[in-house]
This record gives C-alpha cells, sequence and structure tokens, in this order.
C-alpha cells in the first residue's frame, strides 16, 4: 500500500499468501495496497485490544482460576506482539525495506483465537455475567474484524470463524438448553459478516481498478497507449529531480513525424491512426526500460532518457529515425513511407523545466527539418538563445515554420 507510511510487503509463505489472497486477476499494486489495508484503521485495531485486553483482565480478576488467568496473559502477550510488529511494519515500509506481514497475519488470527477461547471458558464457567460479557465483547470484535481485513476476506472469515466457533463447543458443555440457540445464531452470523467482507472487497477492488484506469487515462494517449503532455511534465520533473551531482544530462528528444498529412489525405484518417501506433510501437521496441516515450498531440512525439551525453543522445536520435524512417503497410495492399524528424535539448545545458527544455528541442527540431527533413539536431547556444526568448515573449502555442 503506497501511503504516508510507504509500501507494505505480500506474505511470502503459503497459508499467509492464501489468507490474504483478494481473488484471481487482480494486478499486483492493488495486491499491495490490499495488503496495506491490514496495517491501517488503527482506531479499530486499538478499540479490539484495549476491548479484550480490559474484558480478560475483568474476568480473571472476578474468577481467578487457571483457565481465566491464562486467557489474560495470552491476551496481553499477543496484544503486545502485535503492537510491536505493527509499528516495526511501519517504520520498515516508510524506509523502504521488507514488512514482517507474515507475523502480522499469524498474530491476527492468534487474537481472534484468544477471542474464541474466552468464549469457550466463559459458556463452561456456570457465571451466566461472565458468559454474557465475555460473548457480547467478542460478537462486537467480530464486526472489527470484518471492517478492519476485508481487503483479505479469507483472513477476516477465518478470523471470524476462530472467534466465535467456539461457542459451538461451549454450549454444548454448558449443559444449558437455551443456549443451544447458538447453534443457529453462530452459523447465521458467521455466513452474514463473511459474505459482507467478500462484498466489501469486491467493491473496494472495483473502486481501486477505477481509480488506476482513470489515473492511466489521464497520464496516457487513448490512441498509442504511450505517456500524454500531462504525464509527460510529470516524468521531466521526477527525472531533473532524482537527477545527483556527478549524473549525465536528461535528454527531451522531440519528434515530427515527415509526410504524416500526406498519408492521412491519401488513406484516410484511420489508415493516419493506424500508422501512429505502428510507430508508437517501433519507437519503444528503441527505448530503455526507464525512457519515457510520449505522445503531445497529432504526429508529434517527445522521448525523455536520462544518463546521456549529446554524443549518445544524437546516437539515440539516429536510431530512433532508423526504426520509425520507413515502410508502414496497412494491410489490402496499401503502404506508405514517411521519415522523422528530431531536435534535441539537454537538461541543465538547455533549461531544468518542461517549457524551456520543449521551446529548445522545438527549435532543433525545425533546424532539422530545415535542413531537409528526417535528420537530428543537437540544440545549439543560439538555438537555446532563440527558443528561450520566443517562448518567454510569447505565451501561446509554439507552431513550426517548417513543412510537416
Amino acid at each position: 500500500m503506497q501511503s504516508e507510511t510507504g509500501v507494505f510487503s505480500l506474505p511470502r509463505w503459503r497459508l499467509t499468501r492464501w489468507l490474504v489472497d483478494a481473488g484471481p486477476g487482480i494486478p499486483d499494486d492493488i495486491r499491495v495496497a490490499m495488503v496495506g489495508g491490514l496495517f491501517g484503521t488503527l482506531p479499530i485495531f486499538a478499540g479490539g485490544v484495549i476491548n479484550t485486553t480490559l474484558v480478560s483482565a475483568a474476568v480473571a480478576w472476578r474468577m481467578q482460576t487457571a483457565a481465566f488467568i491464562t486467557w489474560f496473559v495470552f491476551e496481553v502477550t499477543v496484544c503486545l506482539a502485535r503492537l510491536a510488529v505493527l509499528i516495526i511494519a511501519r517504520r520498515a515500509a516508510a524506509a523502504g525495506r521488507n514488512t514482517p506481514t507474515d507475523i502480522h497475519v499469524v498474530l491476527s488470527l492468534l487474537w481472534s483465537c484468544g477471542v474464541g477461547y474466552g468464549a469457550f471458558v466463559s459458556l463452561i464457567c456456570g457465571d451466566w455475567v461472565i458468559a454474557t460479557v465475555v460473548c457480547l465483547s467478542g460478537a462486537a470484535m467480530v464486526g472489527g474484524i470484518c471492517f478492519r481485513n476485508f481487503g483479505a476476506p479469507r483472513l477476516a472469515a477465518a478470523m471470524i470463524l476462530t472467534s466465535i466457533g467456539p461457542c459451538f463447543a461451549g454450549a454444548a458443555l454448558s449443559h444449558e438448553p437455551l443456549l443451544y440457540i447458538v447453534f443457529l445464531q453462530a452459523p447465521m452470523y458467521f455466513v452474514a459478516m463473511t459474505a459482507a467482507a467478500f462484498k466489501l472487497n469486491k467493491m473496494l477492488v472495483a473502486t481501486m481498478r477505477a481509480e488506476r484506469e482513470n489515473e492511466h487515462r489521464a497520464r496516457h494517449d487513448p490512441l498509442t497507449g504511450l505517456t500524454n503532455r500531462r504525464g509527460l511534465i510529470n516524468a521531466v520533473e521526477e527525472k531533473l529531480t532524482a537527477a545527483r551531482p556527478g549524473d549525465e544530462a536528461v535528454a527531451l528528444l522531440f519528434l515530427d513525424l515527415d509526410g504524416f498529412k500526406k498519408v492521412n489525405d491519401t488513406y484516410g484518417h484511420a489508415a493516419g491512426d493506424q500508422l501512429l501506433r505502428m510507430a508508437a510501437e517501433r519507437l519503444l521496441r528503441v527505448l530503455r526500460t526507464n525512457d519515457v516515450a510520449a505522445r503531445i498531440g497529432g504526429d508529434e512525439f517527445v522521448v525523455l532518457a536520462d544518463n546521456l551525453n549529446e554524443e549518445r543522445a544524437l546516437a539515440l536520435g539516429e536510431k530512433l529515425i532508423g526504426a520509425i524512417a520507413c515502410s508502414y503497410d496497412f494491410g489490402n495492399g496499401t503502404a506508405a513511407n514517411i521519415g522523422v524528424s528530431v531536435g534535441i535539448a539537454m537538461a541543465p545545458d538547455h533549461g531544468m523545466d518542461f517549457a524551456d527544455l520543449l521551446a529548445v528541442a522545438d527549435a532543433a527540431l525545425y533546424e532539422a527539418k530545415t535542413a531537409g527533413k528526417s535528420r537530428c539536431c543537437m540544440a545549439s547556444a543560439l538555438t537555446n538563445v532563440s527558443a528561450l526568448r520566443r517562448l518567454h515573449g510569447y505565451h501561446g502555442p509554439f507552431r513550426k515554420t517548417a513543412a510537416a
């Protein structure tokens, strides 16, 4: 779960992995977020710990038998261990280290077993005041279990079962016929609360999927799947912020397809869209894993690559030209040839924000097109000065005067 406390690790043990599994077909980032939810809702956690500790302490003080003293000691030990693991996990998550998720899950189950044990010994002790208090407390804990752990509905079901399951044995051994109603009530309660946990889990997953898709659409071009302008601006800021002294430069390569308008006019916009998708695929095959590819409008693409000097940035530009500037087969015997021109700006030499870098790269792209198209041009000092003057003197959109 990515939050102010960091990312919590997925469990590694077979049993705990099964218990927290949220279902098939769920993306990994959502699974991580669901696991992180097990460490959240601290008020519910604190309420449960305080409740079971105080109830077991009061009962142990009243009865002073081995069974109830054992329950109290168990509650204190498990609750202190859960609190310690929770603190350790949150600190580890904040520091980017692995978190003790498996232990956290096991301790949660042990705590619910303690709730069930308390209900069992209370029902067979013959003191109906104690039995009433403890069973009411256990029933209240089931609601907290459901709402705190529905991100892992199997775990919630297991905790509910171990909390109220021992009531069956307690009612059977109590020799009180009226308590046999537990055989009807407990299964209904278990089914209802478990169903609620799974329903809430399904709703949460659906909500997170929708948020994930909306975020993806907000940062990606719907036609090509590449990053859009908004996503590119964020990527530029992240790469410039992450740059350290001694790192090589960040390169922004501005690409414009040569002859794209002719394809649209000749074969139609459907063919033009197909060409843009194929060009995006070819572009991605050239790039490294951490490079960013964006489409910022029409037939304009941008590549953002870090740890490059000017020589390697130019080599990347030429490689992109070689990959993109070739024949495109639209099927049905139709094909078209296009070229691509590239202008390059380097940070920090040519600017330290998105607008400056794009303006300088746009000016270098103009030089590449003027020189004959299907060329790669690195921004010069003169290019840099003229581009920045144009940017800060006129705040409208950039326009290339060379033919497309």
